[in-house]
């Protein structure tokens, strides 16, 4: 089963060693207990081993090494402390989806819901949505979900932490059964040392050192104590040294646990039909979620409102250029003044507009990407250790948070267009405007997926919008070393470049170059460099999600 030798975790970037050179082998077909006092790295040793920490040592299952976590996929499942699941899901709904998403034969899913749903005590709480569960319901939903790709051993992080003593009584019942009925492994972190009599072997860590394995009755006679309750007291008593000398000369006598072969894991379903698991489920929480939607289609709606404020009855600078009438000198003086005058009005306020627009798209790709993955990671990690493709997963935000962001730019383009009466080619103008919102989407989502924090990502993601204004250059004049340094990394610089540009057979880009001879880029290379702006932002979320990110 499940074993690792001279196993050894330091915390950087300090070196400070939390684990040190433990040794232990778990009990296949029982239910094993890891006890200790807080902070003596029961975790990290539980962790270390399903190599979700990185680690130094040896590390096996069934007699077979482990390298990663993926030699595990499918023999193995982790249960945190709570219950990972999406609130706004019912009982059903979450383990249905973790079934499509771990499952690939269709005719076992249905068998094998009815049988979690009776095993865990919820069959008849299938409709409650997990928010409303209590907290011994919620770790009973936790095992459920762990139980979906029917795992030879699972291993449950304080799975009785905090619940009542009834609450407690039923989730080790569940564990009991479970281990009877289908010869599952259990290892279990635990604090109420009142429950020892429920398991078959105890690991007992201690300062970073595992010090003591076996049955209950060898515990207190190895630590001469009359119950378990007395055994923080006799830790405290010697130094870690003495604890680690003596067991390392004792368990070399201990007889070894009869070895139990490896599981086959089944294949997971494809990375394709993953994808469109999550799809479907991001669009059911997306619903589900009313104040998230309302604030998305507030903006979508509001924002361009916003624009059209400043030229809700088109743009009548367009309709009153005149040269003047053929006159004497001083006539046409005051006509080309007027012109000048006129022209440099209506290009501040027409190119004013074109940048507001892109602003606001970049900030509604901002509250797109910036929370996606960060709010979920550890949903998303949960269902990576049970056989989710972190490429499926990334694939599914960009394409979800990419279509909200086509939706908006398009409409940002057409009802701005038809209330201020914009010149122009349509197309060109909605590919520009579309491709700003998905380009800072797509990097906004990659902060999400980089940063293990919601808010660190929705910060920085602030900031980078704040900044696309004074950077552009087209408000402030700024150096041109400065300018053609930052221009190439700015988004709203493109996204106006590349909307002005595709007027340039109008009246009005004449009338912007009364003032200007600045280089405009034409609306095909600033929809390149926006793209180059996606695919930056794509990489980033796919690197960002092939990172683990446990807390």
């Amino acid at each position: 089963m499940l074993a690792c030798q001279d196993l050894t975790v330091e915390m950087q970037p300090a070196n400070v060693r939390i684990l040190d050179r433990a040794t232990a082998v778990f009990k296949p077909k029982g239910l094993n207990a890891v006890i200790g006092p807080s902070g003596c790295g029961k975790t990290t040793l539980v962790k270390a081993m399903l190599g979700i920490l990185p680690s130094e040592g040896a590390i096996s299952y069934g007699g077979e090494p482990v390298l990663q976590s993926s030699d595990l996929l499918g023999k193995l499942s982790f249960a945190p402390q709570f219950s990972i699941a999406h609130e706004r899901l019912s009982v059903e709904e979450a383990l249905c989806y973790a079934l499509d998403l771990c499952v690939r034969e269709g005719a076992v899913k249905a068998a094998r819901l009815e049988e979690i749903l009776h095993r865990i005590g919820l069959a008849e709480h299938r409709e409650k949505r997990v928010s409303d569960l209590s907290g011994g319901q919620l770790r009973r939903l936790g095992l459920g979900l762990e139980l979906v790709g029917d795992p030879q051993c699972m291993v449950c992080d304080e799975v009785t932490s905090g619940l009542d003593p009834r609450s407690e009584d039923q989730i080790l019942a569940v564990l009991q059964r479970l281990r009877d009925e289908r010869e599952k492994t259990f290892i279990c972190i635990i604090h109420n040392l009142a429950k020892l009599d429920v398991f078959d072997w105890i690991t007992v860590v201690y300062e970073g050192a595992v010090v003591f394995q076996g049955a209950l009755g060898a515990m207190n006679a190895y630590f001469g104590i009359p119950d378990a309750l007395h055994l923080y007291d006799q830790l405290n008593e010697h130094p870690i040294e003495h604890w680690r000398e003596r067991w390392a000369s004792e368990s070399a006598a201990i007889e070894p646990a009869e070895p139990i072969a490896a599981v086959v894991a089944p294949l997971p379903p494809s990375a394709l039909e993953q994808t469109w698991t999550l799809l479907k489920r991001r669009a059911q929480l997306f619903k589900r979620d009313r104040g998230y939607w309302l604030l998305t289609l507030a903006i979508t709606l509001g924002f361009p409102l916003l624009v059209t404020i400043f030229a809700w009855d088109g743009i009548p600078q367009l309709r009153g250029i005149a040269m003047g009438s053929v006159g004497g000198a001083v006539a046409q003086m005051e006509a080309s003044l007027r012109y000048r005058v006129d022209a440099l009005e209506m290009a501040s306020l027409v190119t004013g507009l074109i940048l507001f627009q892109v602003i606001l798209l970049t900030l509604m790709g901002s509250n797109n990407g910036a929370r996606e993955i960060a709010a979920e990671r550890q949903i998303f990690e949960k269902e990576r250790f049970a056989g989710l493709s972190a490429t499926a997963y990334a694939s599914s935000k960009l394409i979800f948070a990419s279509l909200i962001a086509v939706l908006q730019g398009l409409w940002m383009m057409g009802f701005v267009k038809y209330i201020c009466e914009f010149p122009g080619a349509s197309l060109p103008q909605a590919c520009v405007l579309v491709l700003s919102c998905v380009s800072m989407t797509a990097i906004c989502l990659g902060f999400s997926a980089i940063f293990n924090s919601a808010d660190k990502a929705s910060l920085l993601s602030v900031y980078l919008v704040g900044f696309q204004l004074p950077l552009s250059g087209i408000v402030l004049a700024l150096p041109d070393m400065l300018v053609w340094l930052c221009r190439p990394f700015i988004n709203a610089y493109w996204g106006w470049a590349g909307y002005f540009g595709s007027m340039r057979a109008t009246r009005l880009y004449d009338a912007y170059r009364v003032d200007s001879n600045e280089w405009i880029p034409s609306p095909g290379l600033a929809a390149t460099v926006l793209l180059l702006h996606f695919l930056v932002g794509a990489a980033m979320v796919f690197w960002g999600c092939q990172r683990k990110r446990w807390n």
